[in-house]
Formats: C-alpha cells, structure tokens, sequence
C-alpha cells in the first residue's frame, strides 16, 4: 500500500463511516470494480479508530456527562439519597441505560458475522442494499420527526434502533442511516436521532475494534516503517470524519437528511447495472 493509496482510504473512511451511504458497501465495490486494495488488518483497524475518535470529539460534553454521572450511579447505590434519586434520574445517567440496551442487539448477529460479510463479495447484492439504503432514507424526511428525546425514549425504541444496527451489518446498508431513520421512525426528535445514532456506534466500533487488534496481535509483528503513512491516514480519517458528521446533523436539523436517498440510488443503479452487464461484455474464454 503507498502512501497516497493510505490517504485515500483515510478520506473513504471519513466520509462513508458518516454518511448514510454505506462504507462498507462502498469499498466492496471499489474493490470488485476497481481493484481497489483492502487496507491490511492493522491499518482498518486503526482508521475505525480514529473515526472513534471523530465522535467523541464531536459529542464530547455528552460523553463527559456520562462518564460523570456513571460514578454516580456506582455512588448512589451505598446512599438512601441516592436510592430516591434512580426513580427520576438525569438524562445522561438514562442515556447510559439506553446505550447499553441499544447495544445488545449486536450479539444476536455476532454468530452470523462470517456470513455477513461474505456478502459483500457480491456486487449485485451490495448493489441492491444501497438501492434499499436510499429508500430507507428518502422515507426518513417523510414520516420521521417526533419529539422523544434521551428522557422520553422508552426500552423498546432504544432496542429496535439495535435491531435496525444490527441489520445495518448486511454490506450496501449504512449503519447511520439505518439506525438514524429507525429513530425518526419511532418518534425521536431529528437532533436526537443523530446523537444517539453516533453515540450507539462508539460501543459498538470499540468492540469490533478490540476483536481485530486481538486477532492481528496474534498474527504477528507491526512493521514501524509504515508507522507515519498509518497516522497520516487516520489524521485524515479523523478530520474528514468530523466534517462529516457535522454535516450529517446539519441537514438533519433542516429535514434533509433524505438528500442522501438519492446518491444511494445513483451509486446503487450504475453499481447494479455494471455487476450484471459486465460478466455479459466480458469475452468468452
């Protein structure tokens, strides 16, 4: 992998990580189409990194406050003060609730991870997804938009916007665009269903995180001459990241958010039209 080919992948990554256009359907198919070039194990892992990093700089004041209000839940469970106080608690103490539940519908598909992402190896599949992606989103503006916030939001929105996560796996389906459109579904304010979209995913990339630096710690050894060309690419991961989701909660805020619907459409039309065309035009051995 050269240099510019670290950077590139840098800006992929920002960009579809964010957006509700599917990154993992998009590089699959820059892949078949392309021959575009997989990052190895350590750089993928290190580019989800600092897309984590993205979010939490972007929803910094939410996490402190959860993190603050974590080590009060621990210190009101040995006070009679506190025990009055879990009936009515603050939203982020609840948010914290509402992750963790939001979360757990992962380990349903985590059995079916190999074949999930065997997925992506078809274009015509991955091409489709993205087709269902942009309907997914065209809808979002149409029936989404309520007012439930992280006081209002009950268990059963909080584990169907897992659900909708953990369908958000299938290649060509994007993970923000799927949990964020689930949550205007179900009646979430518009700003609300973006900060918790994002603030899901840190569980869960962390997670995933964590499993590949497992599995690449006992692969074998890291090269320290790819180091600069690693940190120049998540650098760029993480600005363009949070340009991204910046602009993701703009148009939200304006109900725009299906503007994206129809990138997808275009991406998924001329993906699907050339995965079956091409196999045709291709001469006869």
């Amino acid at each position: 992998m050269t240099f510019w080919m670290a950077m590139i992948l840098g800006v992929v990554q920002g960009v579809a990580e964010f957006l509700p256009i599917s990154s993992s359907g998009h590089l699959s198919l820059l892949q078949y189409f392309f021959g575009m070039e997989e990052p190895d194990a350590l750089y993928n892992i290190l580019l989800h990194f600092a897309t984590l990093v993205a979010v939490c700089v972007v929803y910094r004041r939410d996490i402190a406050e959860m993190i603050v209000e974590f080590f009060r839940l621990l210190a009101s469970l040995f006070t009679k003060g506190g025990r009055r106080e879990r009936g009515n608690p603050p939203e982020a103490r609840r948010m914290i609730l509402l992750l963790i539940l939001g979360t757990l519908p992962l380990f349903l598909v985590l059995p079916f991870d190999d074949a999930v992402e065997g997925l992506g190896a078809n274009p015509v599949f991955v091409s489709a997804m993205l087709l269902v992606t942009g309907c997914i989103l065209f809808l979002s503006d149409r029936y989404g938009g309520g007012r439930k916030n992280g006081r209002t939001a009950t268990v059963k929105d909080v584990l169907l916007v897992g659900l909708a996560q953990g369908a958000a796996t299938i290649p060509g389906l994007s993970r923000s665009g799927t949990t964020i459109s689930a949550g205007m579904a179900l009646g979430f304010e518009r700003n609300f269903a973006v900060r918790f979209s994002f603030l899901l995913s840190l569980p869960a990339v962390l997670g995933a995180t964590l499993l590949k630096v497992i599995k690449v710690a006992q692969g074998g050894e890291f090269d320290t001459e790819l180091l600069p060309m690693y940190l120049a690419g998540m650098v760029v991961a993480g600005v363009v990241g949070y340009f991204s989701i910046s602009l993701v909660k703009l148009l939200a805020s304006k109900g725009k958010f299906g503007s994206f619907a129809y990138y997808c459409w275009l991406a998924g039309a001329v993906s699907l039209a050339a995965a079956l065309l091409l196999p045709l035009l291709s001469p006869v051995p």
